[in-house]
This record gives structure tokens, sequence and C-alpha cells, in this order.
């Protein structure tokens, strides 16, 4: 079984816009044994998206809806955020290089660095954190 978390764009990719996703990464989506997860992060981005810029507007009518369709959509797990990711997230050296100084990105990659799961994501900037220990799966 594999267990996998995904970033914020890789879902929106894969309910939008799957052809921006590489082959290897729709065949670990799709694959049976492949167990998916996101962060309770990722669900407050897509609400946020939602209400700003109307992401998903065409396919649900609140942002509740929206949540609700995709849970229902997708087996997906979604992990909360506690005290351990948000230490974790405390301890990572920034990507300052890059001025990567999303909060929302740190408590993703601390989340899946904090469960151990590689994470799938086509931000260019998170390669930066392989270095401190997360094991990313980079979408090009």
């Amino acid at each position: 079984m594999n267990r996998l978390m995904i970033d914020t764009n890789i879902l929106v990719f894969y309910l939008r816009e799957q052809d921006r996703l590489s082959r290897d990464v729709m065949a670990l989506l799709t694959d049976y044994e492949s167990r998916l997860y996101i962060s309770m992060e990722t669900l407050k981005e897509l609400v946020t998206a939602y209400r700003r810029k109307n992401l998903f507007a065409d396919r649900w009518r609140t942002a509740s809806e929206m949540v609700s369709g995709i849970m229902s959509t997708m087996e997906i797990t979604v992990c909360t955020v506690d005290l351990n990711v948000v230490s974790k997230m405390a301890l990572l050296d920034i990507n300052e290089a890059e001025d990567h100084y999303d909060p929302s990105d740190h408590v993703i990659i601390a989340h899946a660095m904090t469960l151990g799961m590689p994470l799938i994501s086509s931000d260019r900037k998170f390669l930066y954190y392989r270095k401190q220990g997360l094991d990313l799966i980079y979408n090009e």
C-alpha cells in the first residue's frame, strides 16, 4: 500500500486539469494500492480559493458543497493539523532564496514530513525541502 499526501495544486489538477499531471503521478493517484491523504490546510486553501477566485464555482454552488463534493468524489483522508505538525513547521529552514514564505505550503510540507509520507506537488519551491527530509514526488 502506498500512502501519499497530495498538495493542493495536485488535487486541483486531478479534479479539473488532468493533462497537467505527469503520467507517473496520474498512475500513482489512480492505483488501487495508493491511499491518498491531504492536509486540513489543503481544504482551507480550497475554501479560500473558492471564495476569492470562484475556484470550482462552475461545479459546486457553495464552498461547503465543494468540500463535500471533493470528499465524495475521491477516496481521500483528511489529516488534521496538530502540535507535532506545527512543531515540525517551526523547525523548517525556509527557502528564502526563492521567497518561499507561504505558511500554507509550510504546513503541508511539515505535515507530510511528520506523517512520513511522500508529498506529490508541482511546486518547484518544494524541491528545496528534500535536504531537510521531505520525500517529494515532483510533478513536472
